[in-house]
């Protein structure tokens, strides 16, 4: 596997007015080991393969301690509105040079110059395609291929803000990338994240979705349905036989919009109902998630085989995920 050396040139950028601290990784054993991905224009690995990848300082805020920046947010209020409506929002989880290197990095995935194509599909192929691009192209696992994600703003102030809204044993489960291409207008149907999921015994679990575009209703900013969390799961199934991508029957009657401006974040429940509208702009829309519930889940789940396609899209086991592939 051919090291992407653009990541440490893209590291580089945060150390602007920065200074350099090493911290451990949320969620990684010092054995955390990158899945092999083939180079552009190589031949593939064989899956088996594997390379080993050693975790260098990483220039973070000086403000960054997630714990100080968390005693910046309105927590209580974050909190009720969490377990009355299913979902919330903050504003200012990442900005200025930070932000800036997010989207570089992000740029490089969407590029291919970190490649990605073991874990990269189209979650909008229910639709025919509508650009030269894929309708909504999502990228699982993005802190596989680099791991030092993991210790940078971006997961270290969503773990400090899951485990103040949801107790002190929320832990890292997985992210990904969901992006959408100018002018592809395809929606991302109405859902419930658990669906997605085995059935587990301890269901607290948050997704926190970062913009790091402004997000707006003509671009797919994140619908809610208020307080659909404490109500039963609904039926789901396939948006079309044979495609990833699940939906349900809902009405949308009081359904809430989310605008918000890149860097910031909204954080819903599992089984809060959302939507995502198509671009319709001439702007690309990216999107940042990451996953967290307690850590005994995160156990159980992958002790039940599922790991959120961390071993590839290409041997993803329907059979392990949500009863509505079934």
């Amino acid at each position: 596997v051919k090291q992407d050396h653009s990541c440490n040139a893209l590291l580089a950028l945060l150390s602007q007015q920065h200074r350099l601290l090493s911290s451990p990784g949320i969620g990684c054993s010092p054995q955390h080991r990158l899945l092999s991905s083939p180079s552009i224009g190589c031949s593939p690995l064989p899956a088996s393969a594997a390379m080993t990848t050693s975790s260098p300082s990483i220039a973070i805020p000086p403000d960054a301690d997630p714990s100080t920046w968390l005693s910046t947010q309105p927590v209580p209020a974050l909190t009720a509105s969490f377990e009355q409506d299913g979902f919330c929002h903050v504003d200012g989880l990442l900005a200025g040079s930070t932000l800036s290197a997010y989207q570089e990095i992000y740029t490089k995935f969407l590029q291919g110059d970190i490649d990605a194509r073991r874990h990269r599909h189209d979650l909008g192929s229910h639709v025919d395609q509508r650009t030269r691009e894929e309708n909504v192209c999502q990228i699982m696992w993005p802190s596989v291929y680099m791991p030092e994600l993991l210790e940078m703003p971006l997961h270290q102030r969503t773990r400090a803000l899951a485990r103040a809204l949801l107790g002190p044993d929320m832990a890292f489960d997985f992210d990904m990338l969901i992006f959408k291409g100018p002018h592809t207008a395809t929606p991302v149907p109405w859902h419930q994240d658990e669906a997605y999921w085995a059935d587990m015994p301890d269901k607290r679990a948050v997704s926190i979705w970062i913009p790091l575009d402004n997000a707006s209703l003509d671009n797919g900013c994140m619908w809610f349905g208020p307080g659909s969390h404490k109500l039963p799961l609904r039926a789901h199934r396939p948006s079309k036989p044979g495609h990833h991508a699940l939906e349900c029957d809902y009405d949308a009657e009081g359904a809430v919009a989310v605008p918000i401006p890149a860097g910031a974040c909204t954080m819903h429940h599992g089984a809060t109902l959302h939507y995502t509208g198509g671009n319709t702009t001439s702007g690309g829309r990216r999107a940042y998630i990451v996953n967290y519930r307690p850590q005994a889940m995160v156990d159980w789940l992958r002790a039940h085989g599922f790991d959120h396609g961390k071993k590839g899209l290409d041997v993803f086991d329907h059979s392990t995920a949500g009863d509505a592939y079934k």
